[in-house]
């Protein structure tokens, strides 16, 4: 399984792309999608659509994991990133790529073991994890990772299977 995982936004988007199987889960590839400051906003969020379609077309993923917003004390920015994610859900739904929503507590928890472990702790386990030399950067870029590596854990927990077993 191909899994894009996404740090939205729309200044700048972090993807990282896992491939995860029965051998274990390895790190394809990771960036940023990012849209020109000088545009105006509906533009720039037309940028990220059409760069995200090309992503997906480039790293054909069998889903998507993307990281459900968490407000801080910035509401402007958190409305403009809200806008960013979604024209990302958007894309991701056309290019018919099933997506999987998870907050950044879900996120720590899957890939640290505690979900309110900090930012730093979960960039160092997710280079630890995918045998990585150094974290990914930017920023953006690593908490994708960290994202698409949640749902790499998530799909393949016993819970998981039990819940799917259950549903044939």
């Amino acid at each position: 399984m191909r899994i894009l995982g996404i740090d939205p936004g729309y200044a700048t988007t972090g993807f990282g792309l896992l491939a995860s199987d029965a051998a274990g889960v390895r790190l394809l590839q990771y960036g940023v999608v990012t849209t020109p400051k000088e545009l105006p906003f509906p533009q720039r969020l037309e940028v990220l659509y059409d760069d995200l379609l090309r992503l997906v077309e480039v790293t054909s993923p069998d889903a998507a994991a993307v990281e459900e917003l968490f407000w801080g004390h910035n509401i402007t920015t958190g409305i403009g990133v809200s806008h960013g994610r979604g024209v990302i859900l958007l894309a991701l739904t056309k290019a018919k790529v099933p997506v999987f929503e998870y907050t950044p507590m879900q996120v720590k928890q899957a890939v640290v073991g505690y979900g309110k472990a900090e930012k730093r702790q979960v960039m160092d386990m997710t280079r630890r994890l995918l045998h990585m030399e150094k974290v990914a950067r930017p920023d953006d870029a690593a908490d994708a990772i960290a994202i698409a590596l949640c749902h790499a854990r998530s799909q393949t927990s016993l819970l998981s299977r039990l819940q799917a077993d259950h549903q044939e």
